[in-house]
């Protein structure tokens, strides 16, 4: 008689057991979190003491940003990949590029010619006063730059979907050994970050040394950072591992070790972020800020990046899977126009930062005016936008 092992055992678990029919509210909540996360981001970095764009500036800006910075981007592509193979394995594959071309590669076109060229009129119009929108518009779209702005995120995502549709044809099994480690994570959460910190390390690590941390492939309005499209990919697939199957009982189970063990994974994330402000303190003050950048500096710095994004990512849905609030809250009711508020938000940030440019206020009095009219005025605008028939579908 064979003999099953342990680990095939639990691999016909995550494809045997069904996934939960309701949403999950936590994920939900912390999926809206993240998109006020990229508002306040884009609403703070006129304003930061490095590199600032305003007259004025705060050191805690700084703070803000290099966290946001640090997470936020590799953690929504981990939260895109939960639920990408079961939605992969119910819909033929005609129908799965159609959903996702509707979802993801209809709002990017038409944010690249709208949204995108609306925002950087603003940063031309500063330097150009006299330039007229459409020519601007026409010199974006013809010869350039057109830069994305931070829909990079939806055509990559894109990208990253379609990967995933054609690793599944070849074989749906592709994802076990992550699912396997998810549900040793629902008692042993340090064993899922213990692979989250090595897989990025080898994804990301290589790739700062090589490009550095300027380097952006572009072409046209397609654009992402050389050094972290690996580490995204290794977020999304890991979160593809995660949901495939048990999302209940792995890591990101509500009744798992992770939510009772939310203030140690708080702790836990402030060493190597402030390992991150040590290096950086190296890099100004005893290296000169050099161009660029030692490799042994991108190595020492690219590890406590991804440890730190690593650590807060699981910091965040830990409090989040701990509550137990009934709602509907601020974020249950943003929830349904997180995804259009992400899309249009950055002219309106860019135009409000501009229309505060010449007033002599504090550095933190622009950031909170532009921060809550920026969230206003998006969920607004999206809410507007899901009333047009069929919007609520790509919206």
């Amino acid at each position: 008689m064979i003999t099953v092992s342990h680990s095939a055992r639990m691999g016909a678990e995550a494809h045997d057991a069904p996934m939960s029919k309701a949403r999950n509210l936590s994920l939900d909540r912390a999926r809206t979190f993240l998109t006020l996360v990229v508002l306040l981001h884009h609403a703070v970095i006129p304003y930061t003491y490095f590199g600032h764009t305003d007259p004025t500036s705060w050191i805690g800006f700084d703070i803000v940003v290099l966290a946001t910075d640090s997470f936020f981007m590799a953690m929504f592509f981990f939260l895109s990949g939960l639920f990408t193979w079961p939605g992969i394995a119910r819909k033929a594959p005609s129908v799965f590029l159609r959903d996702r071309l509707l979802r993801l590669g209809l709002p990017f076109v038409i944010a690249a010619f709208t949204v995108i060229p609306l925002a950087y009129y603003a940063i031309a119009l500063r330097q150009e006063p006299e330039l007229t929108f459409a020519a601007f518009w026409w010199k974006t779209v013809t010869s350039g730059p057109w830069p994305s702005g931070p829909i990079w995120f939806v055509w990559v995502l894109l990208a990253f979907d379609l990967a995933a549709s054609l690793l599944y044809r070849v074989s749906a099994h592709l994802v076990d050994p992550v699912n396997r480690v998810s549900l040793r994570g629902f008692k042993q959460p340090a064993v899922f970050w213990l692979l989250l910190a090595v897989v990025s390390l080898v994804a990301y690590v290589p790739a700062l040394v090589y490009y550095g941390v300027n380097e952006w492939f572009e072409f046209g309005p397609f654009s992402v950072q050389a050094s972290r499209v690996l580490l995204y990919f290794a977020y999304f697939f890991i979160g593809a591992g995660v949901g495939a199957a048990n999302l209940d009982h792995g890591i990101l189970g509500a009744e798992g070790q992770l939510p009772n063990s939310r203030w140690q994974w708080g702790i836990i994330t402030l060493i190597p972020y402030c390992l991150m402000w040590g290096m950086i303190y190296i890099k100004r003050e005893i290296l000169g800020n050099p161009d660029p950048l030692p490799h042994w500096y991108d190595v020492f710095y690219g590890t406590f990046f991804v440890l730190f994004s690593a650590s807060i990512m699981l910091a965040i849905l830990a409090f989040f899977l701990h509550s137990k609030a009934p709602g509907p809250n601020l974020l249950d009711r943003m929830q349904a126009d997180a995804y259009g508020m992400f899309l249009v938000h950055y002219p309106i940030a860019l135009w409000i930062q501009y229309a505060l440019y010449d007033y002599s206020l504090p550095a933190i009095v622009k950031a909170a005016v532009g921060f809550v009219l920026t969230v206003i005025l998006s969920w607004g605008v999206t809410a507007g936008l899901r009333k047009i028939p069929g919007a609520s579908h790509v919206l």
